[in-house]
């Protein structure tokens, strides 16, 4: 079955040549050309992964990516922006929304299909992955299922994280009390996949103490270690 792609462009000759070009390569394409729209399509067809443009008429594509990553039901796509702009901040806060990866125009249909495959083999690595359950006393990972759930005493609470979201917690809770640095999560998180600032780590460290810390100006799990990176602890259990 072939991966749905969705295409948020509201130049229409970008958007075509993208199409053209991704359906030749197998993908199941669609368009809109806003974020009002994009929203509406997201909600019904559910695609594997979204071309989001950043610059688009209604809302714009910092906005479409951030309330996609708010929703609770359904597929949590990939996110690849698009953008005519080249500074560093751009890339650090389209990257600090949710999206994915950041591409930047001009750009060649092959930078882009290699992209989009790329974010794609991640999906391939989950699911060639063993059922492996990971278990500290106040967490539990389910690589193969991709559900984590929070443990306080007798009650268990799922939740709701993003891609990224769910391999870096998979990570701290896989080697509990390691201090990492944001290359050896980088490494963890996207590979050699990976295109930006390292600094998008300390914002989805800060997403992911949202949900799971009690007091995320305070937190009790991840921990900043000055001058190196962060800390996860709990106590690991069999």
């Amino acid at each position: 079955m072939s991966h749905k792609i969705l295409i948020v462009e509201d130049e229409a000759e970008i958007a075509r040549l993208i199409t053209l070009n991704l359906e030749k390569e197998g993908f199941d394409c669609q368009h809109c050309r806003d974020g009002i729209a994009a929203l509406a399509v997201f909600k019904e067809q559910q695609p594997d992964v979204i071309v989001l443009d950043l610059m688009l008429p209604g809302l714009n594509g910092l906005e479409v990516c951030t309330r996609i990553r708010r929703e609770t039901e359904g597929k949590d796509p990939y996110i690849l922006m698009l953008t005519a702009k080249g500074e560093e901040i751009d890339r650090v806060v389209g990257l600090s929304t949710g999206a994915d990866d950041y591409l930047v125009k001009p750009f060649s249909a092959p930078e882009l299909i290699a992209r989009i495959r790329a974010l794609l083999r991640r999906s391939l690595r989950h699911i060639e992955t063993e059922d492996l359950q990971l278990r500290t006393q106040h967490f539990s990972v389910n690589e193969t299922q991709r559900i984590a759930v929070k443990i306080e005493g007798s009650k268990e609470q799922e939740l709701n994280l993003t891609s990224i979201e769910f391999d870096l917690l998979k990570t701290f809770v896989s080697q509990p009390n390691r201090v990492w640095n944001r290359t050896q999560l980088i490494d963890r998180l996207w590979g050699d996949d990976f295109y930006g600032d390292d600094r998008v780590v300390d914002t989805h460290i800060a997403r992911l103490r949202k949900k799971i810390e009690p007091d995320s100006a305070h937190p009790q799990f991840i921990k900043t270690v000055l001058g190196v990176g962060y800390k996860f602890e709990d106590e690991k259990t069999s």
